[in-house]
């Protein structure tokens, strides 16, 4: 039975669903897996159809067990929060299912074995909180800077017209700190402002604009910082508006950049996922981008709070990037989020290319 091959076409259907789905011959090889299967394992089928299970995944004891029951017994097998390590030695929490098959159902196939990632759903239900905390947070301190934008300006014409009545030029002094620490109230409230500008689409190149945010980078941090480059190059191009993705990876890959002092690793890195949801929305196929710097990561304090306005982790820092850097994505339908821990810190953007 190993050596039968399971043709694509034959369960094509199993691509539309959310959960992984493999199926497994009698050595426990694969002879199909979804593209759930695909993005959550990391793998493309084309790579991994004919190899056994263990080759790309180390499965927990209950589950080896039950996998070995299924075969031997017969037996069904449903499990929670079971722990699958990944071939990189990520570890995965998932509930999952074993399901024997009959042999008239799919000929070469023993066993059907569904993943569902406990950590999808967490981060589904978490995101949700997130955005309707900070459409309130956003919404007031938008209301907030207009209100205080208007009265910015008379005081710095205040202060103007002051310097010019002001015989002591030493005290010119103090309506100098004025202005210009007016000026830069208006500037904050102007970056407040600015995310909510109207799109401006296009079709792009999702590599472009990440060589972009590589120049931007390095000019900055001329030959301290290495900027590894990791694509997909065979991921297509996208409808959106080329400057606030830009922004976007920028304001993320600056963040780690500054909090290593300009000294470290970053790695862009572009993976395409099929048939996935970004909020609440189904679809065919979407990117992932991901930045991952090995600087000292982000403390669950600051983590849990990162994407509201005005929220730093930095002495010196404005806290609007990384708000500035969600509104972009949420403008273009996808969803970014982040994993830290000393060392590694990964900054995920998904954006949708097709709609199913």
């Amino acid at each position: 039975m190993a050596g039968m091959n399971v043709t694509h076409s034959s369960f094509a259907g199993l691509d539309l669903l959310a959960s992984a789905v493999l199926l497994l011959d009698d050595a426990l090889a694969i002879r199909y897996i979804n593209a759930a299967g695909e993005n959550l394992l990391a793998v493309s089928s084309r790579a991994v159809v004919g190899k056994t299970l263990t080759t790309i995944c180390t499965c927990s004891a209950s589950l080896q067990s039950a996998l070995d029951n299924g075969l031997n017994n017969n037996w069904g097998y449903t499990g929670q929060n079971v722990e699958l390590k990944l071939s990189d030695g990520e570890a995965l929490n998932i509930n999952c299912t074993v399901t024997p098959l009959r042999p008239d159902i799919a000929p070469g196939v023993r066993l059907l074995l569904e993943l569902q990632p406990i950590q999808h759903h967490l981060t589904a239900t978490r995101e949700e909180r997130l955005i309707e905390q900070q459409q309130v947070s956003r919404e007031l301190i938008r209301n907030l800077a207009h209100e205080i934008k208007n009265p910015l300006g008379g005081i710095r014409g205040a202060a103007q017209l002051l310097e010019h009545e002001l015989a002591n030029p030493s005290l010119k002094e103090y309506t100098q700190v004025i202005i210009k620490e007016a000026d830069r109230l208006q500037d904050l409230m102007q970056r407040l402002l600015t995310p909510h500008r109207a799109m401006l689409p296009t079709t792009v190149n999702i590599h472009e604009i990440l060589e972009r945010v590589r120049s931007l980078l390095t000019a900055e941090f001329p030959g301290s910082l290495s900027v590894r480059r990791d694509y997909d190059t065979s991921l297509p191009e996208l409808v959106g508006d080329r400057e606030q993705l830009i922004q976007a990876v920028l304001n993320i890959a600056r963040n780690a950049a500054q909090a290593m002092g300009g000294e470290g690793e970053i790695v862009l890195r572009t993976r395409s996922l099929r048939q996935v949801t970004l909020a609440k929305k189904r679809y065919r196929l979407a990117m992932e981008i991901k930045v991952i710097d090995n600087g000292p990561g982000i403390s669950d304090e600051i983590r849990e709070r990162m994407f509201y306005p005005l929220v730093s982790g930095r002495e010196g820092g404005s806290g609007l990037g990384l708000t500035i850097a969600q509104n972009f994505i949420q403008h273009h339908h996808g969803t970014i989020n982040c994993v830290s821990r000393p060392g590694h810190t990964v900054f995920t953007l998904n954006l949708p290319v097709e709609q199913a």
